[in-house]
């Protein structure tokens, strides 16, 4: 596989994850845009990086879903930053894109782990 190819398909599995991703670190606890993305950058070693300019617009489809909820927070000698939650709804939705993406790692893991007929 060439570079553009790798390059491309890395690109096409971060996209395919993204809302995993955060709908996962929301259920922990609310967070901000910034905060995601640098949790995501220091959980995967480095290997997952989610720039502001996409981030943003990701939150904002997963609020309009309502998968989210987005809250100003203002606080003394600091600038106001939206913090985000998980819905009931999101919940749901994670739950069910966790077991999808179980299913789908294991269906890997299969085809690619030595088991050979």
């Amino acid at each position: 596989m060439s570079d553009i190819d790798t390059r491309a398909l890395d690109r096409e599995l971060k996209r395919g994850s993204a809302e995993l991703l955060i709908l996962s670190l929301l259920d922990a606890r609310p967070r901000h845009g910034y905060d995601l993305s640098k949790l995501i950058e220091t959980r995967s070693g480095g290997q997952l990086k989610f720039h502001i300019d996409s981030l943003y617009p990701l939150l904002y489809r997963l609020e309009e879903r309502g998968w989210i909820m987005g809250t100003w927070v203002e606080k003394a000698d600091d600038r106001r930053r939206r913090f985000y939650r998980v819905t009931p709804e999101g919940r749901r939705v994670l739950a069910q894109q966790l077991k999808t993406w179980e299913a789908f790692v294991e269906a890997v893991r299969r085809v690619t782990g030595g088991e050979h007929a």
